[in-house]
C-alpha cells in the first residue's frame, strides 16, 4: 500500500506544485505535471529516510512531497533552459 499511497500524494502534490511554480519552462500536459509530482514524492521519500526524518516504512506525506515535487520541477526547468 505504500507505493500506491506515494503515487496518490504524488498526483496531488504535483498539481499543487504546478499552481506554486507556474511558468513557459514548466511542464504544461496534465500527465507530465503528475508524473513529476509522483517523481517529487520519491524524492521526499527517498531523502526523508535518508536524513532520518521517517522510518522505513513511513512516506513523506502531502507536505513533503510538495516540496519534492517543487524541487524536481525547478530542476526541470532549470534543465529545460539549458538544451
Amino acid at each position: 500500500m505504500g507505493i500506491i499511497w506515494t503515487i496518490i500524494i504524488g498526483f496531488v502534490a504535483g498539481v499543487i506544485a504546478k499552481f506554486i511554480m507556474p511558468g513557459d519552462n514548466e511542464p504544461s500536459g496534465f500527465v507530465l505535471t503528475t508524473i513529476l509530482g509522483i517523481v517529487g514524492a520519491f524524492v521526499a521519500n527517498f531523502l526523508g529516510q535518508s536524513l532520518g526524518w521517517y522510518g522505513p516504512q513511513d512516506g513523506a506525506g502531502l507536505i513533503g512531497a510538495v516540496i519534492g515535487a517543487i524541487i524536481v520541477l525547478a530542476l526541470y526547468g532549470f534543465l529545460r533552459r539549458r538544451a
